[in-house]
């Protein structure tokens, strides 16, 4: 494999024999590795292949973002999950619950208790996916210092269930392209910046938009009430919450449905955590 990219010294983009662009992970693997090197196969510990028209560049950053620990851990955890999936657990899933449970585990030594409002929501809907979630939690909390809590298990079953996401319709990824674009569009005007979509938070932001395209398709909108939850945020992020509702125009304009609460509500804290980086750029 030959080395396109070096994100750290850990993670680098390399593209494989078959000419595909994947992430390749391992310890002292970028480490004074430059573009068009070979890749040292010796070090590898993972490799993971973009999927579902991700980019590799913003995936790589997101990988690179997450402690190689973490990555280990929701790859361990999850295969426990892939006996009872009925599509395989891809790159995107491990990656997208490393990111998950990295944030959870850091939450918890500082502190910060977070409450999950949708499982009412998710055991109807979703109650095989809870079911396997709860048995990754029990895992993970065997491997962690500090136990995460019982609520952890209402996110984690959302990524399995995004896990059987990928419809293959090719159609439905042009039309996402194409709003992705416009709502970014729709961000800079607002704030007279250009937004950097290879940051992590714009790839979470991304990723977080694919998911509701197929929550859209599919009629699961996310919709369980948690108007105190919502009105929390509005008040905490007033800026964000204008600019997300700006974003729920042109995304019911070009769905031809409204947005449920819910949904404008993780908008906003997509938003707002977009605006620390340019902050701090």
């Amino acid at each position: 494999m030959e080395i396109l990219r070096v994100f750290n010294n850990n993670v680098v983009l390399a593209r494989a024999a078959n000419q595909e662009e994947v992430i390749v992970t391992g310890r002292g693997l970028g480490y004074q590795a430059k573009p068009g090197s070979a890749v040292d196969e010796t070090k590898i510990v993972r490799v993971f292949v973009p999927q579902d028209g991700r980019d590799a560049d913003n995936f790589g950053a997101l990988v690179a973002a997450i402690p190689p620990e973490h990555l280990l851990l929701a790859d361990e955890a999850l295969q426990l999950a892939r006996k009872d999936l009925a599509n395989p657990v891809s790159s995107t899933t491990v990656v997208g619950l490393a990111d998950h449970l990295s944030f959870a585990i850091k939450r918890m030594r500082q502190g910060i208790d977070l409450e999950y409002p949708l499982r009412a929501e998710v055991a109807h809907l979703y109650p095989d996916e809870l079911r396997t979630a709860q048995q990754v939690l029990d895992f993970v909390n065997t491997r962690v210092e500090q136990a995460l809590p019982e609520a952890e298990a209402v996110p984690i079953a959302l990524h399995l269930v995004n896990a059987g996401f990928a419809t293959g319709d090719l159609s439905l990824t042009y039309q996402m392209t194409g709003v992705f674009t416009q709502l970014f569009e729709v961000l800079e005007k607002a704030y007279d910046r250009p937004f950097n979509q290879d940051t992590v938070n714009a790839a979470r932001f991304i990723t977080h938009l694919r998911y509701f395209f197929v929550r859209a398709q599919t009629g699961r909108q996310l919709d369980d009430g948690a108007s105190t939850l919502s009105k929390a945020i509005r008040e905490s992020y007033p800026e964000a919450y204008a600019n997300a509702l700006k974003l729920q125009a042109v995304l019911e304009l070009r769905l031809g449905e409204p947005l449920t609460e819910d949904e404008v509500t993780y908008l906003t804290l997509h938003v707002a955590r977009m605006v620390e980086d340019l902050r701090v750029s």
